[in-house]
């Protein structure tokens, strides 16, 4: 009788690459360094998790999941709570936290590259693979880790500059549901004694719908009226009306130099009598103020880089003349210009052979032109320059408190046209009529109501184009069957009757002829060598002419 044999079958467990490479082939070794590479890129701790240390990849992924659920958060509340996510981003101790947990997490990625070389096993790679996963892992350090702590730089940096720009004040409150700054553009200037403010706008803004009004005061402007509780009034009782000696540009130093005392609780009693004069003039409340520093913004304009616009006309100006002759009168042809930032200053500030209201324009240009080239690009490579430069540009009063929340007011009101409204011409005559010498404070008060009326008005044809699909099918109807009642019964005359409006003798209207452009007397093109020679030659008409269009300009790309 045979035994019978009994086969046991010996099961041995597949080895496991990924956590024993030493027995794998080199295709296999390779493929390993790419996922492992892969996952600490895209799932930190994944790597670790996978071929390395368990409580370290575990701990590490609950960090990341952490980071991509406060990452989630703060994009929901970017679309449903902006104005609370930014408020906290400009606090000071949350910008410190953020700065500080940045750089803790370009440590702990640069501590899981490091490990993920080693679980690598760099050695045991391919010769011709070496290469390329070693450009890769520097590549992606540089990019994750560096990243970051470019970031916690950056964050403080930022908190920082802020610190030294914004109060520390309370916040403000709205005035009859609306926010009103004075922006003013101040310069020591060429010759002059003190700063003053040659360009004085008040913005303001509607709290709840962020339509925005823009009011701006010309240099010389006279009279100008105070605030009902200003302590000017006892200097000035009947506004400062003292002549060619009280424009509104020279009450910043004079309160600087003879009635600071005044205002013993303002860090700046030129600015907080120019608010005074600013509330007293247009009847409304300031709420704070934001002074720019020329010099300080020509240095911002050379940390971005220059700012390019496109002028209409021909700009005067002081500088380098064309033939090497030196330093005297020249001029910005019409056409594109990238600018530097004396040359952008320049440009600005020039009102030689035109009109206030031009350089107004011009200056705005610029500030459009500056904000439509910020960009993340600009802002991010040419940081520690915009920064620097940031602190010795601007002046304000306002609380880094609500900073989060103006900023997003601010973005609001970016979505809509603003409503313009100069004191002077063109808005209000023209410039022979010297409004801003003579101001009719009643006229002003009148265009303000009657702004403020239009900006009520949009609201509520705002709120009407939100009405209800049936509303609207209702309305649809009822006008269907007027259309319908006119055709049965047209009201108008008919071919057949005579139509008093409508005549076959009447002229047509001649539709007038385009402005002629600008040339020399034989016919050839302006240029700024004869514009320089007209000048010298005292031939005041041909400047006025060339630089009459110059407040067109436009930011161009």
């Amino acid at each position: 009788m045979t035994t019978p044999t009994i086969s046991y079958h010996q099961f041995r467990a597949e080895h496991d690459v990924v956590r024993d490479p030493r027995r794998a082939s080199q295709r296999d070794r390779s493929r390993r360094a790419v996922i492992l590479t892969l996952l600490t890129l895209f799932l930190p701790g994944g790597a670790q998790t996978t071929a390395g240390s368990r409580k370290l990849g575990r701990f590490a992924l609950a960090v990341t999941i952490g980071c991509w659920f406060v990452l989630l958060l703060g994009l929901i509340m970017f679309f449903t709570l902006r104005s609370v996510l930014l408020s906290a981003l400009t606090q000071p101790f949350l910008m410190w936290v953020g700065s500080v947990v940045l750089a803790a997490l370009a440590i702990g990625w640069l501590i899981l590259w490091v490990d993920t070389l080693r679980l690598i096993r760099f050695t045991t790679l391919a010769p011709g693979f070496k290469p390329i996963i070693g450009v890769a892992l520097v590549l992606a350090t540089l990019l994750t880790s560096g990243g970051l702590g470019y970031g916690a730089y950056l964050l403080n940096e930022s908190r920082q500059a802020l610190a030294g720009i914004f109060s520390g004040g309370p916040a403000i409150d709205a005035a009859e549901g609306r926010y009103n700054f004075l922006l003013m553009g101040a310069d020591a200037g060429e010759g002059r004694q003190g700063l003053r403010p040659d360009s004085i706008h008040v913005i303001s803004v509607n709290e709840s719908s962020a339509e925005t009004i823009i009011f701006s005061i010309p240099r010389n402007f006279q009279n100008a009226q105070f605030a009902a509780d200003s302590p000017l009034n006892e200097v000035y009782p009947n506004g400062y009306n003292c002549g060619n000696d009280c424009i509104i540009n020279f009450l910043y130093t004079e309160t600087q130099n003879n009635y600071a005392h005044l205002y013993p609780d303002a860090q700046d009693p030129g600015a907080a009598a120019m608010m005074d004069a600013a509330a007293g003039t247009l009847d409304m409340t300031m709420h704070g103020y934001v002074m720019v520093d020329m010099a300080g913004f020509s240095e911002l304009i050379d940390a971005m880089g220059g700012v390019t616009v496109e002028s209409g006309g021909w700009v005067p100006y002081r500088g380098q003349r064309p033939d090497g002759s030196g330093w005297g009168d020249t001029w910005f042809e019409p056409g594109v210009h990238t600018f530097d930032g004396d040359e952008a200053l320049a440009f600005a500030r020039s009102r030689d052979h035109s009109s206030d209201f031009n350089r107004i324009q011009r200056q705005q240009c610029i500030q459009q032109a500056m904000i439509a080239q910020f960009t993340p690009q600009t802002l991010l490579t040419r940081f520690t320059d915009i920064m620097a430069a940031g602190e010795n540009l601007v002046e304000t009063d306002l609380p880094q408190s609500q900073l989060g929340s103006l900023m997003n007011l601010a973005a609001e009101a970016q979505e809509h046209d603003p409503q313009r409204l100069t004191l002077g011409a063109p808005d209000f005559g023209s410039a022979g009529d010297n409004f801003s010498t003579y101001p009719d404070f009643e006229q002003i008060r009148a265009r303000v109501d009657e702004l403020l009326a239009n900006e009520e008005a949009n609201e509520d044809q705002d709120d009407d184009a939100q009405e209800s699909p049936a509303q609207a099918q209702d309305e649809a109807d009822t006008e269907s069957e007027t259309d319908q009642s006119s055709e049965d019964s047209p009201a108008g005359p008919t071919p057949d009757q005579d139509d008093p409006a409508v005549s076959d003798d009447e002229p047509e209207v001649e539709t007038p002829a385009e402005p002629s452009e600008l040339t020399q007397p034989d016919g050839s093109p302006l240029t700024v060598e004869y514009l320089i020679a007209a000048e010298d030659r005292g031939e005041t008409g041909i400047l006025q002419e060339a630089a009459s269009t110059n407040g067109e300009c436009s930011p161009a790309q």
